[in-house]
């Protein structure tokens, strides 16, 4: 659940916030002195600040500016005041948008999701993401190298890692095994082919429900192997 926190000295106006947000979903809290509430916003962990322009204490300004200072959390700035040079202050400080009073509480709300959701793009954006291949339950985590069928992780060695990813890689694709050995040994197969059907082998009897019946690792026969989608 996110959190906001309304730092606000108009008792009505803000539990009318807190009220249309609450019924949204959100998690709220509310301070009416400027100071305290800079405290709270740099001590506490919150997911969004709707701030008011005119405080006792400290102004929204100041908070803005020492918010900004440490976190990137979203800002909405809430004023009575009408002057762009007030909205072009507050933006300039970092505000991420301004909303003035009298506004409908429902605008508020949406408001507040739209950033909450803007945010929660970028800071997703910016989180690499594991390298993955999902098949029919199969999960292969090519970055951390960890193989689940149907949510249970399997142990594989760095060969059968190896063979099963290059595979998956590579759906409804025939190899013969001697293909396989210089992909994955990284030399010519002579005299060693074997060692691709002992892999093979071990490799079913990890991730196959029913070795005899294979729903991934599929022998053609004279052939090879192919990985069945």
């Amino acid at each position: 659940m996110n959190r906001v926190l309304i730092i606000e000295d108009e008792v009505s106006i803000a539990e009318l916030e807190k009220d249309y947000l609450e019924l949204s979903g959100f998690e709220v809290e509310i301070e009416a002195d400027g100071a305290v509430g800079c405290e709270k916003a740099l001590k506490e962990d919150y997911d969004m600040f709707i701030l008011d322009l005119m405080l006792p204490g400290m102004d929204g300004f100041e908070i803005c500016k020492r918010i900004r200072e440490e976190k990137n959390t979203p800002i909405l700035m809430v004023t009575a005041k009408k002057e762009d040079i007030d909205k072009i202050r507050g933006l300039g400080l970092g505000a991420d948008d301004y909303i003035t009073k009298p506004f409908s509480p429902s605008e508020l709300v949406a408001r507040v999701k739209a950033h909450l959701a803007r945010y929660d793009r970028l800071v997703g954006s910016a989180v690499p993401q594991n390298d993955m291949i999902e098949i029919r339950g199969l999960k292969i985590d090519k970055t951390a190298r960890r193989v689940w069928v149907n949510d249970e992780e399997k142990q594989l060695t760095t060969k059968e890692f190896e063979l099963l990813t290059y595979l998956a890689e590579h759906p409804n694709h025939v190899f013969s095994k001697q293909d396989l050995f210089k992909a994955i040994w990284d030399m010519d197969s002579i005299g060693d082919i074997a060692t691709v059907t002992v892999h093979i082998k071990k490799i079913r009897e990890k991730i196959e429900l029913n070795t005899n019946k294979p729903q991934y690792i599929e022998t053609i026969w004279g052939v090879g192997y192919r990985f069945k989608v």
